[in-house]
């Protein structure tokens, strides 16, 4: 059997999610598990149904991924952000997404922040970090009403900053607003955020001397000191890059001892994507701490060009960043291998098959009824076919006995899923027959394996047949 087209060689942890594209990343890190929110690339069509360039305009939904492991990601699906089906009906557009928890009266809340194209900020508001989102203002959180914001160029790329006293804060805006000011643009802007984290106290203030800002707000605090980083513009004369330190579409980094600022520069950390991959574009980032690590997520187009497809469309990788002793940040390189594993994956415990590391020939879909009506929640693995497949990393079996494997699907016909270790050309280990009793309910399938699986493997599922979709599955 011939199986599915993948997009990433074994071994390859990058681009993190390959089953549709996600720009622009922001991480949030909560309970124990990384939680990227993705601007939602779609492909747009002529009528022909060729791939046309990505224009963006049509981009109103936000892809939500969240991984323990970092290597096997879960999909949440998409959030509804804005449109007619969005939960912001006011806004048309859902990009650059940005995402926090906060405690608020004993209850924990989740707040994604994104920008309505380049006009204004929006705010969503959720009981958990995958929605239902909800738009609590019914209007911008910050517009070109907001005092100090009408003469930003661009108004979007949020991110958010709760500080370890609870005081948040919102840096955003960039562009050029005449040709003459590429050098110090004066288009950044930080407010303080209100109790609500969705009010704010006070007026935006300009975050000034911002060298070559073009966009992508970034803040971290890292041993008490602020971290903002942006993107530089593409207006940087080629005779001053030596000169400067710096070049054109590379994130930057500049120090404070206030989340309001001042900032002073300290230099680049991670170049323009085609310095590393040779297909340039915007570089927008986040970093994050996780585990003790911090990471960068940053998007490429190594997606659309394994796909063979040329037209901008976004994805999001991750690698490891480096911080000295002196609270440098060392320069990170962007790869296609990624970072390592920081755990091993639990096959004892039940899976949603929505959790992969890398995958071929398979889609996924909202199952829930609310994940249906609100785009993110429970996910069901779909667009199955023969040799469709997925793929996990690093899957600890210990020194047990594995009984059997439980896998609950749901559909109107069957097949089967065979099991191997380490490869889809590695040692079998069972064939689960896949028949569902039903359309919309689950059925739960297994087979006996009464084997020992000794150690840490990867596994892979390999799909035969059609008309079925899978839920979950499990080793007991």
């Amino acid at each position: 059997m011939t199986l599915k087209q993948g997009y990433k060689n074994q071994g390859e942890h990058n681009p993190v999610m390959t089953q549709r594209f996600g720009a622009d990343p922001y991480a949030m890190v909560y309970d124990g598990r990384v939680y990227l929110y993705m601007t939602g690339d779609t492909f747009v069509r002529d009528e022909q149904g060729t791939v046309m360039e990505n224009v963006y305009s049509q981009i109103d939904t936000i892809s939500v991924i969240s991984s323990e492991d970092l290597v096997n990601w879960t999909d949440h699906g998409t959030v509804y952000a804005a449109g007619s089906s969005g939960a912001a009906k006011w806004g048309r557009n859902s990009w650059a997404p940005a995402a926090v928890c906060k405690e608020i009266d004993g209850a924990m809340k989740f707040f994604l922040y994104f920008a309505n194209g380049g006009n204004g900020i929006a705010v969503l508001e959720a009981d958990s970090p995958v929605g239902p989102f909800i738009d609590r203002l019914g209007k911008p959180l910050i517009s070109r009403q907001t005092p100090t914001c009408s003469e930003v160029t661009w108004l979007f790329d949020p991110a958010v900053l709760v500080d370890d006293d609870g005081e948040a804060y919102i840096y955003f805006g960039g562009g050029i607003p005449d040709a003459d000011k590429a050098a110090n643009p004066g288009t950044a802007r930080v407010a303080r955020l209100g109790r609500d984290m969705q009010s704010l106290m006070g007026d935006p203030v300009v975050i000034a001397d911002v060298p070559y800002l073009f966009e992508d707000s970034g803040i971290n605090k890292i041993g008490g000191k602020y971290y903002y980083t942006y993107c530089s513009n593409f207006s940087i004369p080629d005779d001053q890059v030596q000169s400067l330190g710096f070049d054109k579409g590379e994130i930057m980094v500049m120090t404070g001892e206030h989340p309001m600022g001042p900032f002073e520069l300290v230099g680049p950390i991670l170049k323009n994507p085609g310095w590393f991959f040779g297909l340039e574009g915007n570089n927008h980032h986040c970093m994050f701490c996780f585990m003790g690590q911090w990471y960068m997520a940053y998007h490429t187009r190594i997606l659309e060009e394994r796909m063979g497809i040329l037209q901008n469309y976004r994805s999001t990788s991750i690698d490891a960043v480096q911080v000295d002793t002196h609270g440098q940040i060392n320069m990170i390189q962007a790869t296609r291998a990624g970072v390592a594993q920081t755990k091993p994956f639990d096959p004892y415990r039940t899976n949603k098959a929505v959790t992969m590391a890398s995958m071929g020939g398979v889609a996924t879909t909202q199952y829930s009824e609310r994940a249906v009506c609100c785009g993110s929640g429970e996910m069901i693995l779909t667009g199955i076919s023969d040799g469709s497949w997925i793929h996990l990393s690093n899957v600890d079996f210990g020194e047990k006995t594995a009984q059997r494997l439980e896998m609950t699907v749901r559909g109107t016909a069957g097949g089967y899923a065979k099991v191997y270790l380490d490869s889809p050309q590695g040692e079998e280990v069972c064939s689960v027959e896949l028949v569902p009793k039903d359309a919309q309910r689950l059925t739960t399938c297994a087979v006996s394996i009464n084997r020992q699986i000794q150690g840490i493997h990867d596994l892979w599922f390999v799909f035969v047949g059609e008309g079925y979709e899978v839920y979950d599955w499990r080793f007991v």
